[in-house]
């Protein structure tokens, strides 16, 4: 009869392998890489994360640009440099507080 030898599976050589300290790290960079790119594409300041958003480039600017995003489409505003006139009428004021924000005073008809 042959003789059986056991199966003793915890004295493998593999133990003292410089590759497997290598996967290890490989394993962990991609884990950061993954996390990172959840970052960024989760980012709220993203402008085109959302569905419908406006963009203006250099504002004041001689070469100022107004981005426009709804859905899918994208659209380029540039300036003039022209001012443009038109008809209308007195809608109300707008006051700045000392605190910096906003009031809007309707015009009584």
């Amino acid at each position: 009869m042959a003789e059986r030898k056991p199966l003793n599976i915890l004295d493998d050589d593999d133990g003292d392998d410089p590759i497997l300290s290598v996967v290890n790290i490989v394993d962990v960079f991609l884990v950061i890489i993954a996390v990172l790119l959840i970052a960024v594409i989760e980012n709220p300041l993203n402008p085109f994360a959302t569905r419908d958003a406006i963009v203006i480039r250099n504002p004041g600017q001689a070469d100022m640009e107004m981005v426009v995003k709804k859905g899918n489409e994208l659209k380029k505003y540039r300036s003039s440099g022209q001012i443009g006139e038109g008809e209308g009428t007195k809608a109300g004021s707008a006051y700045r507080l000392k605190d910096g924000s906003m009031v809007y005073v309707p015009e009584e008809e």
